[in-house]
């Protein structure tokens, strides 16, 4: 900005300056609400609160969705068909039984696979249904840790279990037991859950510990 001197004859020039201000209030508030709106979209799965809704591809191409069961008990389990702690339930057939046994109870038992693995379509072999979690999107919304990490949904889309499979850590001071033949010694978390829900009650064990073999999610 130009202003004239006293005689008139001169300008002198004047930097003009821009006042900043302090935040206001109103904007500090509208920040944090957006933080706090972040945090909350990745928060993980609650039990007692709504599971997350997810959608993914079935081994045959079909895609489904949680909204899909609404109005039954949804079992999720994360999978890897290398896992010593997998196979130690599906070489005996006792994860097959525990499948069959949910879905004629009128469950519906999703086998999750985040971990990119080759899995070939076995009706046999699974009787749950695989869901191919491509994008890991499904893992990281239920923050999936291990395979087998469990959880179980009931008919209202609320989370009532998470955790490990049966007890078999948790009775043995928290140390994972590999041993086939500890399967009919454990307590199955899953199917109680199940059949909790099944009668209206809230499971006894609503959350515990995942054993077994790490799942491996792609750098974001």
């Amino acid at each position: 900005m130009n202003l004239p001197t006293a005689m008139g004859l001169k300008t002198v020039n004047v930097p003009l300056q821009t006042q900043t201000y302090p935040p206001t209030p109103m904007r500090i508030l509208t920040s944090l609400l957006a933080c706090l709106a972040a945090v909350a979209s990745f928060a993980a799965a609650e039990v007692g609160k709504a599971a997350p809704e997810f959608t993914g591809k079935t081994l045959d191409g079909k895609t489904v969705s949680l909204a899909d069961f609404k109005g039954k008990t949804v079992v999720l389990e994360w999978y890897n068909p290398g896992c010593p702690f997998v196979k130690k339930f599906y070489d005996a057939g006792k994860m097959q039984e525990f499948q069959k046994e949910a879905i004629a109870s009128g469950a519906v038992w999703l086998i999750i696979n985040t971990g990119g693995h080759e899995i070939k379509e076995s009706t046999t072999y699974y009787p749950g249904t695989v869901i191919q979690d491509t994008n890991q999107s499904i893992g990281r919304a239920y923050e999936a840790k291990v395979t087998p990490h469990c959880y179980v949904i009931d008919g209202k889309g609320v989370l009532v279990y998470k955790g490990a499979i049966d007890s078999s850590a948790d009775d043995n001071g928290g140390k994972p037991v590999i041993q086939a033949s500890n399967i009919e010694k454990s307590k199955n978390y899953v199917l109680a859950a199940v059949k909790a829900v099944k009668e209206g009650k809230t499971p006894e064990v609503t959350s515990s510990k995942p054993y077994g073999c790490g799942v491996k999610y792609n750098k974001l």
